[in-house]
């Protein structure tokens, strides 16, 4: 059978067989990786001229691929992790055709071959208490907009939840009145319950009030009330993050994402003394080691080991030249 009829068969079969019946990825990888074929598919087409539906194995050689990974750098912005996300999908595909159409194995293994990029590790971002104060004053509560966004901002801040989670999150999701807590599917299709504050407990019960939704409901929907996107979540926020910033100077340096108040409801965590093994568990991260950032970002942590160090019993000289004759003395 020929190649050019296989291989919408390839790609069809990859993700209902391998990724959907086998391996149970979960949704968000599905969207993910969905998203990966949707631009290579665009940039095959713009580069040598064939819909999506005529491409054949042959096209999807290395070059095409690492042409399409620089293009995802230089034209749509995309960082280099971005990039490895990217590539790590199209990996998995090939894996998955090296057992279906082992005759392309020498092509399959110059794809497979192409690296992962390295990436500086820059230290993660968080707010400052002032600074989540003033984020929480900017919605205007009087709104039904206003009211879901204070809920929304105080919510992700406490619970440190990825932006998947929250969108997903559904009215039946949230257990009030004696041990409040929030039940989500995360990352690896893990189930976690998180905790709610006896503060954060009290806005989600107001918030539910004004919702007043049904338990498959979502629990932040948008205005037409359907389920919030990620670049709806990041828009509410970037939206009073600039209003906040007239009272609040320091966060008009910032960019403030769902990820930052990730990062910072760990520091929260961290800074009260919680140990590293229990913030992994709250955040659901796979491995401990993920929590190590958050340590080296700490700065007060730092500043009170600093002080528990002793000082060295020095102090600061003054340089004085030597004499040049005797220098010259010193050289023969």
């Amino acid at each position: 059978m020929k190649n050019t009829a296989n291989f919408p068969a390839l790609l069809e079969a990859f993700f209902m067989d391998r990724l959907i019946r086998q391996r149970m990825v979960s949704p968000h990888t599905i969207r993910s990786y969905r998203d990966t074929f949707r631009l290579l598919f665009l940039y095959a087409k713009k580069n040598i001229g064939k819909s999506p539906s005529d491409l054949i194995l042959n096209d999807l050689d290395a070059p095409l691929i690492g042409d399409f990974l620089s293009h995802l750098e230089k034209t749509r912005g995309n960082s280099a992790r971005s990039r490895n996300v990217r590539l790590a999908a199209i990996h998995s595909f090939f894996k998955f055709v090296a057992f279906e159409r082992p005759e392309y194995s020498a092509q399959i293994q110059r794809v497979l071959a192409i690296p992962n990029k390295r990436y500086d590790r820059n230290v993660v971002n968080f707010l400052t208490r002032p600074e989540i104060e003033s984020l929480l004053g900017a919605p205007d509560r009087n709104t039904w907009s206003g009211c879901r966004d204070h809920a929304l901002i105080a919510f992700i801040t406490q619970t440190g939840l990825r932006v998947s989670e929250l969108t997903s999150l559904c009215c039946q999701d949230i257990t009030l009145g004696i041990g409040p807590h929030v039940r989500c599917h995360g990352k690896g299709r893990k189930e976690r319950c998180t905790p709610l504050t006896k503060q954060t407990a009290c806005i989600i019960r107001v918030w539910l009030r004004v919702r007043n939704g049904k338990p498959n409901d979502p629990l932040f929907p948008n205005a037409r009330g359907g389920r919030l996107s990620s670049d709806g979540v990041s828009y509410i926020l970037s939206k009073h993050t600039k209003q906040a910033g007239v009272k609040c100077a320091s966060l008009r340096k910032k960019r403030v994402s769902p990820h930052v108040l990730r990062h910072t409801a760990a520091m929260d965590l961290l800074q009260a003394g919680v140990d590293s093994m229990v913030i992994a568990l709250w955040l659901g991260h796979e491995s401990v080691e993920t929590t190590q950032v958050y340590i080296t970002a700490n700065i007060e942590m730092k500043e009170r080991i600093l002080k528990k160090v002793a000082s060295p019993t020095t102090y600061p000289g003054r340089y004085h030249p030597k004499d040049q004759l005797l220098e010259f003395l010193n050289s023969l």
